[in-house]
C-alpha cells in the first residue's frame, strides 16, 4: 500500500505541473499574438529604410561628405549588444543566444578579448546573469526593457550606443539575438549594427541609386541615418520579444503533452499495482480460510 501511496502522491503532483503549464502556454499564447503584429507590420518599414539607408552611405562614400556612422577602422574596440529574456521556460531560446555570443568572441574577436577590448551590453536578465558569472566586462545592462518595451526606450539605448562609437569608445558593434519566424521557429541572429555597411543585406539584391535626397545629404545623415538605427535596433528587440514568447508558447506545449503522457503511464502503473494488492489479499484469505478448515 506504501507503493500505491506514492503513486497517487507522484499523480498529484503531475496533474498539478500540468495545470501551470497549460496556463503558461494559454498566456504567453496572447502575449505572442499581441506583438506578432508589432512586428509583422514593423518590418517592412525597417527593411525599406535600411535600404535606403544603405544607398545613402553608399553615395556618401563616393563624395566628399563625411559619414560619421560609416567610419571603418581596425576592429580593436568591440562592443555586443546580446538580446536575452528576463524569464526562463522557454527551451533553448536563451541557451542558443549565449553560445552563439561566446563562438563569437572565440572564433571573431579573441584577440580583442583577450586584451580586455570586448565589452557587452545585454538586454534580458538571463544573458546579463550567465555572463556576469563568467566575469565578462559589461558595458550596461537593461534587464527592465521588456516591462515597458517602446520605441522610446529602445531609441534611447540605441542613442547612447551611438555615440559611443562616433566618439570612438568602440570600432565596431554587433548584435545578436533571435529572429521571430513562427510560433515554433526561431532564427538565430547575428548583425553588424555599426559601422553603417554600404552593401545590401542579400548578395543578389542591389538597392536602387537613384534617390533624389531632400534636404541636403547632411541634414539626412543628422536625421534619417540616427532614425534607422534607432529602428534596427527597436525591431531586434521586438523580435527577440516575439520569438520568446512563441518558444515559451512552444515549450510548456510539449511539457504540458509530456505531463498528460506521464498521468496515463502513471495511472495504468497505479491500477496494475492496486490489482496486484487486491490478488495478495483474495490469496491471503483463501490461504487463511483453507489453514483453518485443516
Amino acid at each position: 500500500m506504501a507503493n500505491l501511496k506514492a503513486i497517487r502522491i507522484r499523480i498529484t503532483s503531475v496533474r498539478s505541473t500540468r495545470q501551470i503549464t497549460s496556463a503558461m502556454k494559454m498566456v504567453s499564447a496572447a502575449k505572442l499574438r499581441k506583438a506578432q503584429d508589432k512586428i509583422l507590420r514593423l518590418r517592412p518599414y525597417a527593411n525599406k529604410l535600411h535600404e535606403i539607408l544603405v544607398c545613402l552611405s553608399r553615395s556618401l562614400a563616393e563624395s566628399e561628405i563625411e559619414n560619421i556612422y560609416s567610419r571603418i577602422s581596425a576592429p580593436e574596440k568591440i562592443l555586443i549588444v546580446v538580446v536575452t529574456s528576463n524569464r526562463g521556460l522557454c527551451g533553448a531560446f536563451n541557451s542558443n543566444v549565449i553560445k552563439e555570443v561566446k563562438r563569437v568572441i572565440s572564433e571573431k574577436y579573441n584577440e580583442q578579448f583577450r586584451k580586455g577590448n570586448l565589452l557587452l551590453l545585454t538586454i534580458g536578465k538571463k544573458g546579463y546573469d550567465y555572463f556576469r558569472k563568467q566575469k565578462l566586462k559589461m558595458l550596461q545592462e537593461h534587464n527592465q526593457l521588456f516591462n515597458d518595451l517602446t520605441f522610446e526606450n529602445v531609441s534611447a539605448i540605441a542613442e547612447q550606443v551611438m555615440n559611443s562609437f562616433t566618439s570612438g569608445e568602440f570600432d565596431r558593434v554587433e548584435l545578436i539575438y533571435n529572429q521571430f519566424k513562427n510560433a515554433a521557429v526561431q532564427n538565430l541572429t547575428g548583425e553588424l549594427f555599426l559601422p553603417v555597411v554600404t552593401e545590401p543585406r542579400g548578395k543578389s539584391d542591389k538597392p536602387p541609386s537613384d534617390y533624389i535626397y531632400e534636404p541636403s545629404s547632411e541634414e539626412i545623415i543628422k536625421e534619417l541615418i540616427p532614425k534607422s538605427l534607432k529602428i534596427q535596433l527597436y525591431k531586434a528587440v521586438l523580435d527577440s520579444f516575439v520569438a520568446e514568447h512563441g518558444a515559451r508558447m512552444t515549450a510548456m506545449h510539449k511539457a504540458t503533452d509530456n505531463a498528460t503522457t506521464m498521468i496515463r503511464e502513471l495511472t495504468l502503473q497505479y491500477n496494475k499495482a492496486r490489482q496486484a494488492a487486491i490478488t495478495n489479499q483474495i490469496l491471503e484469505v483463501t490461504s487463511g480460510s483453507e489453514a483453518m478448515k485443516g
